[in-house]
């Protein structure tokens, strides 16, 4: 069975909060915990360049945000944990989906037709103060996803539609360009109803952009206790019985607790628990679950080259899988290295002729190298470099002279970026080699 892909990331253009733990950080580490999936866990430091101009925020934020990641319980040796910022292929992929992209599709995206409706309402230029990148937004983010081909991304249930126009974009692209074959895999959205909109301080769903989150690490216990404090309740006595359902302390508690617990504290809000005391038993319970978190979370902040250190493990790890789909995407599209002209077909069967060649060269740096080319140009092997041409040709000589399992062994070691296919040709060139020699 083969490995489900699941991919998440977060905006860092602020302090993490409970709404930001119980909606994506904690379901995603707790899947990435199953032996069939392959997670992906960034920070989504790009997108943050949209939505704030304050270079320290940014840095702080990411920094917050990673420390956060690993003190939940991430376990960076079993997922690609990495900053967007870190993937080149990431932007260079943006680009591309750009030009698939339909701008009818863009203009309905729900933060644009928001910022436009903004604007109309204040008697504004539509698309007064709207900067290309808050337009083009979902094409970064699909980018985020199909570059790794993703299966599943844990959103909040407002962002479904990200998701969606990934899905459409991604089609569009293997359409034009995927000959049949699905260049991406089209990405589904994943939501557990029960967390995905964490109320907030006002009952709106917890965001920084209605500046209505409880921290869930930043400012200790105290700021914990002082925001739950400040969460909208109605006028009700001690004494007096309140509607447990829909009510924001409830929902809160309920993403800690168990069955038992959340229908215990419904239960008692139902014969009268005071707000004061409902308010008292919820931070206890999320302080159950955070504290020891918390302490994590600020050894990881005193230690920002430790944090610097995983994350350029993690985008290392995740290059080596960005790196040849981009490949793959460039030549699809046409963006093509120049190498020798097509051989001209003449519909004979191919034969010895067709077989690819080796050929040694010298590089600028002054180094020698031989690779192994096709007749229509294309580049299947390329070896390291030798200080001497005598040197490259020993090398050669020896690659010819080995049959069998060691031939195959050098050559997976020759050219580590070469696929299966190109390792195969050049397996099958050189024994048809050894063979004519030896005859």
């Amino acid at each position: 069975m083969s490995r489900i892909r699941v991919l998440t990331g977060i905006t860092t253009t602020g302090t993490p909060h409970l709404g930001n733990y119980v909606g994506a950080i904690r379901p995603a580490i707790s899947a990435s915990l199953d032996p069939q999936v392959d997670a992906f866990f960034f920070l989504a430091d790009y997108h943050a360049l949209i939505k704030c101009d304050e270079p320290a925020r940014i840095h702080r934020s990411r920094l917050e945000i990673a420390a956060t990641w690993l003190a939940a319980g991430l376990q960076p040796e079993r997922v690609h944990f990495y900053r967007q910022s870190d993937i080149p292929e990431i932007p260079e992929l943006t680009w591309l989906l750009t030009c698939v992209a339909s701008k009818g599709l863009l203009n309905r995206a729900h933060a644009y037709k928001a910022a436009v409706d903004a604007n109309v309402a204040a008697g504004e230029d539509p698309d007064a103060g709207i900067s290309l990148g808050l337009f083009s937004y979902p094409v970064l983010m699909a980018a985020d996803i199909l570059m790794f081909n993703a299966h599943r991304v844990p959103v909040g249930r407002d962002q479904i539609q990200h998701i969606e126009m990934a899905r459409d974009i991604g089609a569009r692209f293997n359409h034009l360009f995927g000959g049949g074959k699905a260049l991406f895999t089209l990405p589904e959205a994943v939501i557990e109803d029960s967390v995905a909109t964490l109320p907030g301080l006002d009952g709106r769903k917890m965001s920084k952009s209605y500046d209505n989150t409880i921290p869930l690490f930043a400012g200790g216990p105290a700021a914990l206790k002082d925001a739950v404090a400040r969460v909208v309740t109605d006028s009700r006595a001690p004494g007096e019985p309140k509607q447990p359902e829909g009510n924001a302390l409830a929902l809160i508690f309920e993403a800690f607790a168990s069955t038992g617990e959340a229908a215990g504290y419904r239960d008692d809000l139902r014969a009268g628990l005071g707000w004061g005391d409902a308010k008292q038993r919820l931070v206890a319970r999320i302080e159950r679950d955070i504290g020891p978190m918390r302490e994590r979370y600020e050894s990881f902040m005193a230690s920002p080259q430790r944090l610097e250190e995983i994350l350029q493990a993690g985008a290392a790890r995740a290059r080596d899988i960005a790196r040849p789909l981009l490949e793959q995407l460039r030549e699809a599209v046409g963006l093509r290295r120049f190498l020798a002209p097509p051989a001209a077909s003449t519909g004979a069967p191919v034969g010895k002729a067709a077989l690819p060649v080796f050929k040694q060269y010298r590089e600028p740096d002054g180094r020698f190298r031989f690779k192994l080319q096709e007749a229509a140009g294309e580049v299947l092997l390329v070896s390291p470099g030798f200080e001497s041409p005598k040197d490259c040709g020993r090398a050669l000589a020896e690659l010819r002279d080995l049959v069998g399992a060691p031939l195959a062994e050098r050559l997976a070691e020759l050219d580590p970026s070469a696929d299966a296919r190109r390792v195969d040709i050049a397996l099958r060139t050189l024994l048809s080699l050894s063979a004519e020699r030896q005859g």
